[in-house]
């Protein structure tokens, strides 16, 4: 029964809707943590820290934040393998370019694929500068993620990655919210308005909410 499901195309954009769906909800409180950083650096270490003592004494030191990466890896894993097999059977299904040309869709929308690639990549280099350290920029210190976030959006191409990827997340999310209400069934006629004007703001709080904080590191507003 499970396999049926994911064969299918409705399948796979469920599988893409929920996970997606999954992804936001992680995004919207990640960036509200994030922007503790500009209370200083007691409050946003002492924030990183209670993510790790999360569900003590039930739960053992960091198995919560543990747990979060696991859900979070497996969406991200079942977004893009959905998402790639999606595409490819599209583009089976149209071997031939159109003879009339599409109608225009929006910038997102034609970019969703390529706003997809950018975050998976970003995904890795994030990971490896600010969770690992094994790309940060000189000076990792373990358990100080406040002095790690200056120094990664100290260099130029820090900033440049992480904006970038940010304009791209609020494209994706433009777009894919209300993707991921149709296919679980939650547009119509009615609500498609309200639907896509929640998937702008969401966009718009999200994308300005993470860039505020190399935008506060260049501007001397976090140091």
């Amino acid at each position: 029964m499970t396999r049926t499901v994911w064969d299918s195309s409705v399948g796979k954009k469920t599988v893409m809707a929920v996970s997606g769906l999954i992804m936001l909800m992680y995004l919207v409180v990640h960036m509200f943590g994030n922007l503790k950083i500009f209370f200083g650096s007691g409050d946003f270490n002492h924030y990183a820290h209670w993510l790790r003592t999360l569900g003590e004494p039930f739960l053992h030191y960091e198995w919560a934040l543990w747990i979060i990466r696991v859900v979070l890896g497996v969406a991200v894993v079942a977004h893009a393998t959905a998402a790639y097999q999606l595409s490819r059977r599209d583009i089976r299904a149209r071997p031939n370019k159109y003879v009339h040309k599409k109608p225009r869709s929006s910038y997102a929308t034609r970019t969703m694929r390529w706003g997809g690639i950018i975050l998976g990549l970003f995904i890795v280099w994030h990971i490896l500068d600010l969770t690992t350290g094994t790309a940060h920029p000189g000076g990792f210190q373990p358990g100080h993620p406040y002095q790690n976030v200056i120094a990664t959006f100290s260099t130029w191409y820090g900033d440049v990655i992480y904006i970038v990827a940010m304009l791209a997340l609020g494209l994706h999310i433009r777009h894919g919210f209300w993707s991921a209400a149709q296919t679980l069934g939650a547009g119509n006629r009615t609500r498609d308005r309200a639907l896509k004007t929640i998937g702008d703001v969401l966009a718009l709080v999200l994308t300005a909410g993470f860039i505020s904080v190399p935008v506060g590191v260049m501007t001397g507003l976090v140091s």
